[in-house]
């Protein structure tokens, strides 16, 4: 077999609770529930940050962000490193012979983009503006902020998505064409706030239909005093359900929508004879809170609802289809490691993730991990570590949490200092510890150290 084509499409903030596949009572996502039914469906795959610049960093070097240093979004109160020390997956596809392309959202490095790191063809997305105002369309609006709204003056055929799409299917058949085996990524914004969506998309959910989020109605007893104040600094204390449910509304639409140019890039890929041989994945950088536990975007909390991302993978030459697999994965980390070995090159040392056709065979982790070091308010720094039926979330300058998922899969109840449940977090500090030593995290000191020892 010849060196497979990679296909990725990686969407920004994606709940992993957003397709049909996974159980949504209402979410039509036909295309990527039939990648699903032709690939494998990754259950428990895990951001390694929940911030969009240092999971992407953490996807391009599949490394952890303490070892390639972005720690935030680059417009926020950590500068970004000066560039990209560490081997980079696309580099070394491109000097394997492949032709890398990238089509969309970068937002890794604020002056060194894609082509620095072995891209071949680079369409960003703010093309999409200059195509728009050629076509007469005004701006998208704004008029309700981050809260999204209806976009009345584009179909959706006019809209960002369906613009990517395109290009994306215009970079796919430029890279058929080479006769090289080829990387191409599309990373479309979407469904990141605010959701600005054309009709019938816009209202194609009804907001009385929509059932609250699992952990919604969350008092927020007993944790972090910053998780009440990300409702005050937005305005949204005290909204019910009824104040949520038109914006998730839009949320859920936009991802029908994005599920639609999902499907006709997977057709031009069968038009071009290409099905077999091509790795598809489908991921994100990180989810959503969208008003679970009444909170809005994402920062400060470790909740699954943002921790956890969408992971399919379709190649038919070499994956079952039909399959799921419940193991833990390190969603950016391993995707690194994967495309680099289904390529046939050996992934450096740096990179710290594992292939994910393993997984498939044998559940190698125990446990997940994930890390925040702060972002828009203040260097606010938490580390997690999730096993089946715990999470434990430290936080170095507020409460610690502890929740009990098999019980409490909402992650209501904080039972970080609940006397029965001194054990698992005894435990679980220790595991933390000994994942913050291997990753040489600079948090680690003596006053840190003792905070997960004592």
């Amino acid at each position: 077999m010849s060196n497979p084509n990679i296909l990725l499409i990686h969407a920004d903030q994606f709940r992993h609770d957003c397709l049909g596949v996974a159980g949504h009572p209402l979410l039509q996502t036909p295309h990527l529930d039939r990648l699903a039914a032709e690939g494998v469906h990754f259950t428990h795959a895990f951001t390694p940050i929940p911030v969009c610049t240092p999971a992407r960093a953490s996807l391009l070097t599949g490394s952890w962000p303490a070892a390639h240093g972005f720690l935030a979004n680059a417009e926020t109160e950590l500068a970004p490193p000066p560039t990209i020390r560490l081997p980079t997956f696309t580099a070394l596809l491109h000097d394997a012979g492949y032709f890398v392309a990238h089509v969309g959202k970068w937002h890794v490095h604020p002056r060194l983009g894609p082509t620095a790191f072995g891209c071949d063809l680079f369409v960003p997305e703010r093309g999409y503006h200059a195509w728009r105002a050629a076509q007469g369309l005004p701006p998208k609006p704004f008029t309700n902020g981050f809260f999204g709204e209806t976009d009345p003056a584009i179909t959706p055929e006019q809209s960002s998505l369906a613009w990517g799409a395109d290009q994306t299917i215009a970079a796919l058949t430029t890279a058929a064409a080479t006769g090289q085996p080829f990387f191409l990524r599309w990373d479309p914004s979407e469904p990141h706030l605010p959701n600005v969506v054309p009709e019938p998309y816009a209202s194609r959910y009804a907001p009385q239909d929509i059932p609250p989020w699992l952990g919604f109605d969350d008092p927020l007893v007993g944790k972090p005093y910053i998780q009440r104040k990300q409702r005050q600094t937005w305005g949204i204390e005290h909204w019910t359900w009824q104040d949520w449910a038109p914006i998730v509304a839009r949320y859920l639409g936009e991802i029908t929508l994005l599920d639609h140019q999902v499907g006709r890039i997977l057709a031009a890929l069968d038009q071009l004879g290409l099905r077999d041989n091509t790795l598809v994945a489908f991921s994100a950088d990180h989810g959503d809170l969208c008003g679970s536990h009444g909170l809005i975007d994402k920062h400060y909390v470790m909740y699954d609802d943002l921790v956890r991302v969408p992971l399919i993978l379709r190649w038919p030459a070499a994956l079952p289809a039909s399959a799921t697999c419940d193991a833990f994965v390190s969603a950016a980390l391993d995707l690194a490691y994967t495309f680099l070995a289904v390529a046939g090159i050996p992934p450096p040392q740096s990179f710290a993730g594992c292939d994910l056709r393993d997984e498939l065979a044998r559940a190698s982790r125990a446990d997940i991990y994930a890390a925040y070091y702060g972002n828009q308010m203040g260097l606010y720094t938490q580390r997690m570590v999730r096993d089946r039926d715990w999470k434990y979330v430290w936080n170095a300058t507020a409460e610690d949490e502890l929740y009990h998922l098999a019980y409490d899969p909402a992650e209501r109840t904080n039972l970080a200092a609940h006397p029965d449940a001194r054990h698992a977090l005894q435990r679980l500090r220790s595991r933390l510890l000994t994942w913050l030593e291997q990753t040489r995290d600079p948090i680690l000191n003596r006053w840190t150290r003792r905070q997960l020892s004592g």
